[in-house]
């Protein structure tokens, strides 16, 4: 059957909510939708939250004080969620990315370099770390344009580098749910509670802490795009 959905994603812009209706609603919209259905892309900030792949451990989460932690089927383990912070969620039909559809890992390609686009249009020069998803910074000049160089150090991968963008997805029959969050300007603190995705001391920052002073609204705006570019057919 032939789709006749719209080539780029119908845009969503939910504003602040909670992570679980959010959560119970990319279900049920992945769950509900047919051939037909038109892709979306969906961009929010929630409240605070923690939020666990199905490969997190408890014992990653190690003080919440009071900030709920939830279960959930995305790949990956625990990160955090919280105000001033952009999420996406592209809900997406791989089969219709080119005359092949795509697989996972050019998905995660994709929406990687939206992220890094994105950092771009805002001075911030992203790095792709191997084998550990989403985008990192340079701590002492994140706005240098080189390359990382040589081998991570296998005792301390994250030496120098500040996770910017955490990315967690599920694809179901090809249809994609769950999706990526870049911190604009948000307490960083309950990071410090959790051992990031799954990694002790990975330290964790926002466009604030590297001196770019920007509204979540606006980085929205950029992500949403550059996203859109890049997730259309």
């Amino acid at each position: 059957m032939t789709s006749d959905a719209p080539e780029s994603p119908l845009l969503r812009v939910l504003g602040r909510v909670p992570y679980e209706p959010t959560y119970a609603a990319m279900r049920a919209f992945t769950d509900a939708r047919t051939p037909d259905t038109p892709d979306e892309l969906w961009l929010c900030e929630h409240d605070p939250v923690y939020t666990q792949g199905i490969a997190g451990k408890p014992e990653h989460v190690f003080a919440p004080e009071g900030v709920p932690i939830v279960q959930t089927n995305r790949g990956g383990q625990v990160t955090y969620h919280g105000p001033g912070q952009v999420v996406a969620y592209p809900l997406i039909d791989l089969k219709r990315l080119g005359p092949q559809g795509v697989y996972v890992k050019e998905y995660v390609y994709r929406i990687e370099e939206a992220v890094i686009r994105t950092l771009a249009e805002f001075g911030v020069t992203g790095h792709r770390v191997l084998s550990a998803p989403g985008i990192y910074v340079r701590l002492d000049d994140p706005f240098a344009h080189g390359a990382l160089r040589g081998p991570a150090d296998p005792r301390d991968p994250f030496r120098g580098l500040g996770k910017i963008s955490a990315l967690g997805i599920k694809v179901a029959n090809h249809r994609t749910y769950h999706g990526v969050a870049l911190n604009v300007a948000m307490d960083l603190s309950p990071y410090g509670r959790i051992n990031p995705c799954g990694y002790a001391g990975l330290q964790t920052v926002d466009l604030a802490t590297l001196g770019v002073h920007a509204d979540p609204g606006e980085v929205a705006v950029h992500l949403g795009g550059q996203l859109g570019r890049l997730l259309s057919p």
